[in-house]
């Protein structure tokens, strides 16, 4: 059994399985069991923000939140901004969130590519934010046999890029991609993203990326090890079930999806799996931190 994700057939795990036969227990885990929220996760875009807008209720959320002095970050699949390009937007909309409090999937794509190959060579098509971040872990970015071709968001995709890409592929280069998110939104409407060139790249060589971004909870993992925090103990706050939520409950976090961004109510009962609770939206979070 599984779901439909950007395309393709992902297998539910057993324990998200279980979690979905109760509205209020992720991971099996009965909420009542589970320990006090000590550190948050939160998405960024219809958590946050919307549509280039505050959520109501989240700078008030988020100077809470820095007041308690819990551990937290900002998370996003998007990997075209560095983290000060982040907080710099934040802050024009009245977000004050550190620099040091965002974590996006270019940093958890530079992390992981350390992490399996330190020192390696990669071929990038991405903005600042994946060459940054890809930079600051040692990497040397090269067309000539790269160890690992990596894709991620782009303002102008080249179709030179993209065929640089297919041949380093055929020649032998191991395919990542920040994150399966198959279309982005803009003021006129849907872009294509990443998870739609990937797919165009895996069509033309017959090799699937390995995907680092949200839904797949090394993404979670990695952020809870760069807080210091415990998935017992940490809530992920999310506006899509295909990745935050799902996210959040295969790294065995308690998770609340709110209603100011992609995901329903009703939507949210179509999935096989369930957050741990749903709310409005931030500001039903204020009193909790």
């Amino acid at each position: 059994m599984g779901h439909l994700s950007h395309g393709l057939l992902r297998p539910v795990p057993p324990s998200v399985l279980t979690a979905a036969a109760n509205p209020t227990t992720p991971l099996g885990m009965n909420m009542q069991d589970r320990k006090p929220v000590e550190s948050w996760l939160s998405d960024m875009d219809g958590v946050l923000v919307h549509e280039g807008q505050p959520v109501p209720g989240a700078p008030e959320f988020v100077k809470r939140l820095r007041a308690s002095g819990k551990p937290f970050l900002v998370l996003t699949n998007n990997s075209i901004y560095t983290p000060r390009d982040l907080q710099a937007r934040l802050a024009r909309m009245g977000l004050d969130v550190p620099e040091q409090a965002i974590w996006s999937s270019a940093l958890a794509t530079a992390q992981f590519l350390a992490d399996q190959r330190p020192g390696g060579t990669a071929y990038v098509i991405g903005e600042a934010g994946l060459t940054t971040a890809l930079h600051a872990v040692g990497y040397v970015l090269s067309d000539f046999a790269p160890d690992y071709v990596v894709l991620g968001e782009t303002r102008t995709y080249s179709f030179e890029a993209i065929t640089k890409a297919v041949r380093l592929i055929n020649d032998g280069a191991r395919f990542i991609c920040t994150n399966p998110d198959a279309t982005g939104p803009s003021v006129e409407g849907a872009l294509p993203a990443a998870g739609s060139v990937a797919a165009m790249i895996s069509k033309a060589t017959g090799v699937e990326p390995y995907f680092v971004g949200k839904p797949n909870p090394m993404m979670m993992r990695s952020a809870l090890n760069t807080i210091n925090a415990h998935s017992e103990s940490t809530a992920m706050i999310g506006d899509r079930m295909d990745t935050d939520i799902l996210c959040g409950l295969e790294a065995g976090l308690e998770t609340i999806l709110v209603l100011t961004g992609i995901s329903s109510r009703a939507e949210a009962e179509r999935y096989p799996y369930r957050p741990s609770r749903i709310v409005n939206s931030v500001a039903d979070l204020i009193d909790e931190v």
